[in-house]
């Protein structure tokens, strides 16, 4: 199995030496994705259901560039500067799945380097074949 960057054209090339979308196989690993415009690399000021909207916005459009959706993801690990906060995020998160498909999840808190992000969003999937 071969690894694959792919490259989606019109998104922000990362500055600090990270690929956006690496395939492998039927394999799909994205970065872990923030409230960010991916086209300008700016971040997206806003409370933590905004930021966490932004962030599952920008992981449907990546997996689209690859011919996959949401419900193709196996596994996401969501990264959150104050697990208090998972009540919020768990409602925007359930929105972007079909009931039954929703992939494996875990929740972790740790804080962001980033200044004014609270949460990350790092997904595998599987591309269908």
């Amino acid at each position: 199995m071969k690894k694959e960057v792919v490259t989606i054209p019109g998104i922000q090339p990362s500055a600090t030496g990270f690929n956006h979308v690496v395939r492998a196989g039927n394999f799909v690993f994205l970065t872990s994705q923030l409230s960010a415009d991916l086209k300008t690399g700016e971040i997206i000021p806003g409370g933590i259901a905004e930021q966490t909207r932004r962030a599952l916005d920008n992981v449907r459009l990546l997996l689209s560039s690859c011919g996959a959706t949401m419900d193709d993801i196996v596994k996401a690990v969501l990264y959150l500067r104050d697990v208090r906060d998972r009540h919020t995020v768990n409602a925007v998160y359930r929105e972007y799945f079909s009931r039954g498909q929703e992939p494996a999840k875990v929740t972790v808190q740790a804080p962001s380097p980033i200044d004014g992000i609270d949460i990350e969003v790092e997904v595998t999937a599987v591309v269908p074949s």
